[in-house]
């Protein structure tokens, strides 16, 4: 029963984790009419205030200054924070520009996007089937271009930006609250330099735009670090495999939120490239499920003790 319970604690955080970075679509433009620049920098500054109470409030620092200490780690910290806040800049400048289902793709084929950056850093060798999932998705990238006029270059720079970020994380073993207080503090300085130059230009709108504005921009520490502080404990308590179903709620919201919400175009070609992602997707996770399966039974099989 305990471990039962585990795994619906795993799936809440996950579902709940991935349901509110698939709302973002909806939170980004209340922060209005801040500027994508000011939004991430808000998001900087208020999700380390946050997560530094978080940490007190755990007495975790300890675990904050072996990881300081440690030169690879900072290192490759160092990195993950600038691909996430390169991710948010991405992310914000297309919800705010009506880009809301360009974001959704990107979500979509990052899995694939994983994948290869397994085979190009880890030199990992992929299934049949997976290297038909990626050849399935860059037809749809192709589709996409064609439609778009340009190469879907938002889902692009999103998809690879998270998966970069994703590697990085995979480098180093750090909890999350106190890899998400050193990643934040590493860009917390540019963040303020960039406030301070957006008020110095009276582009600032923290203080002109009402009280409820700022409160909203306080609000985005916590919005940005609740749900990556519940996928980390999804992530503890069930398999790999469920989390990569689970994490197609976001896109799937994304999408849903861009065409019914705000109205924007889905053409035929779009949503053709649409569905040869999908297609990519199937083939994709039939594949990892079935290999999941196998190395279950397989390791059932090893430890089950031989006959007399």
């Amino acid at each position: 029963m305990p471990r039962v319970d585990e795994r619906r604690a795993g799936v809440a955080s996950g579902l709940a984790a991935y349901g509110l970075w698939g709302m973002f679509p909806l939170y980004f433009p209340l922060l209005e009419p801040a500027g994508g620049l000011e939004i991430v920098a808000h998001r900087v500054i208020w999700s380390l205030l946050f997560v530094a109470v978080l940490l007190t409030a755990v007495r975790a620092w300890p675990q904050v200054r072996a990881t300081v200490t440690d030169r690879r780690a900072l290192l490759v910290l160092s990195g993950a924070a600038v691909l996430i806040a390169a991710n948010w800049l991405v992310f914000v400048y297309a919800v705010n520009s009506g880009h809301v289902v360009e974001t959704s793709l990107g979500y979509f084929i990052n899995p694939l996007v994983s994948v290869l950056l397994g085979v190009v850093v880890f030199a990992e060798r992929l299934r049949r089937l997976q290297w038909v999932a990626v050849g399935i998705a860059a037809v749809a990238v192709g589709v996409l271009t064609v439609d778009y006029g340009r190469p879907p270059w938002i889902a692009l720079a999103l998809a690879v930006s998270f998966g970069l970020y994703g590697l990085m994380k995979k480098l180093v073993r750090v909890a999350a609250a106190p890899g998400l207080f050193v990643e934040t503090a590493l860009v917390v300085v540019p963040a303020v330099a960039v406030l301070a130059v957006l008020h110095a230009r009276g582009e600032g709108t923290a203080g002109s735009a009402g009280t409820g504005h700022l409160l909203l921009l306080l609000s985005s520490g916590v919005a940005t670090a609740v749900p990556l502080l519940l996928f980390a404990g999804a992530t503890r308590r069930i398999p790999l495999s469920t989390v990569g179903l689970l994490q197609y709620v976001t896109p799937l919201m994304q999408l849903a939120i861009g065409v019914f919400l705000y109205g924007e175009p889905m053409p035929p070609a779009r949503l053709a490239g649409f569905v040869i992602v999908w297609i990519a997707l199937a083939v994709f996770t039939v594949d990892s499920l079935r290999n999941a399966r196998a190395t279950v039974r397989r390791r059932t099989a090893e430890a089950t003790p031989a006959p007399v």
